[in-house]
């Protein structure tokens, strides 16, 4: 087994991340993230292709849904806007689509951020495009 490979851990019945050897061994951690874990190596098969492509689903699903729970009361902040054409912002807001298609939440918020930065940076250096 190689760093990153899908598997099945017999005994949890799971399909599993393999993160390497600790002594006897092998840690696995769920697919998309989370908390690792000790199987027994003998325990431990490549996983299958519907194996992984059954597991891929189900951790893209639960993205999706985490990412769909938004509390009602509460008012978020506009997204900032790209500037036509500053290269920047075009990157930026690039950055930002991908973590959204990605399901990252946490590197959409660091691209807003950076953009709003870039944006308040730009305005107070009376750069041409952000007037």
């Amino acid at each position: 087994m190689k760093l990153g490979d899908f598997v099945y851990d017999e005994v949890a019945c799971v399909v599993a991340e393999f993160m390497g050897h600790l002594g006897p061994y092998a840690m696995l951690r769920p697919l998309g993230g989370g908390r690792e874990w000790q199987a027994e190596p003998a325990r431990v098969r490549p996983a299958t292709p519907d194996e992984r492509l059954t597991a891929g689903v189900r951790a893209v699903n639960a993205r999706a849904r985490a990412a769909a729970v938004v509390p009602l009361d509460v008012e978020l902040p506009p997204l900032p806007r790209p500037v036509p054409g500053c290269a920047e912002c075009d990157g930026l807001a690039a950055r930002r689509r991908e973590a959204r298609l990605g399901y990252d939440g946490s590197a959409e918020a660091d691209a807003n951020v950076l953009l709003r930065r870039h944006l308040k940076a730009a305005a107070e250096q009376h750069a041409p495009l952000h007037r």
